[in-house]
């Protein structure tokens, strides 16, 4: 048995930590949830009591949450070179945390259909979905990568975050956004993980 084993489901946000697992290239085994099924079990609910995915068990510590997933990744697998030197973190913490914070919660409301009223949008993390929107658009604005100019995990939750919302037709396809994502998802390893993700949603499917 891996030291790492993953739990996901190909057709959720697993997708963000199958790209960072083959981004950090060590073997790890993956257990496929159903969410009718196994992802309401015993089993699954004493991994993650919010029997939500993904989940990864690395040496026998559980790590959820997709983002904290890929920063722990990261860290845990210095040799990939997946997060800046610790005095250069500034925006690799900063975008990374406002992709899966404000700009997450702004996406799920919309995609619910709802948004706050103007009066109550301050109690609210991320105000509006314009504005959270068009403070993304400020962070990858002619940016290759969004720390620096190396590809990190950062750019993984990003990029992820904007592909997700582009296919949902949540976003507008401005230049600023279709030309961050080309550059940050053209790697081996974002291929990799789309077609294991392919394969295992044409297994559950059969």
């Amino acid at each position: 048995m891996a030291d790492l084993k993953f739990y996901t489901n190909p057709q959720s946000r697993g997708q963000i930590v199958r790209w960072m697992l083959e981004e950090v290239g060590q073997p790890y085994e993956t257990e496929i949830l159903t969410y009718d099924g196994t992802l309401k079990g015993e089993a699954y609910r004493a991994i993650n009591p919010m029997q939500k995915i993904p989940a990864i068990v690395h040496r026998g510590k559980v790590v959820t949450e997709a983002s904290a997933i890929c920063l722990y990744l990261a860290d845990a697998f210095p040799d990939a070179g997946l997060a800046p030197p610790l005095g250069q973190r500034a925006e690799y913490y900063r975008w990374t945390f406002f992709a899966s914070g404000p700009v997450e919660a702004a996406f799920s409301n919309k995609s619910a259909g709802w948004e706050p009223d103007a009066d109550k949008q301050r109690m609210f993390g991320y105000g509006s979905f314009d504005r959270a929107i068009d403070a993304l658009e400020t962070a990858v604005d002619g940016k290759r990568f969004i720390s620096g100019d190396k590809f990190s995990a950062a750019d993984i939750v990003v990029g992820s975050t904007i592909g997700f919302m582009l296919m949902f037709k949540l976003l507008n396809p401005r230049p600023a956004f279709s030309d961050y994502l080309a550059s940050v998802t053209d790697r081996d390893a974002y291929r990799r993980g789309k077609q294991l993700d392919e394969e295992a949603a044409a297994t559950l499917a059969a």
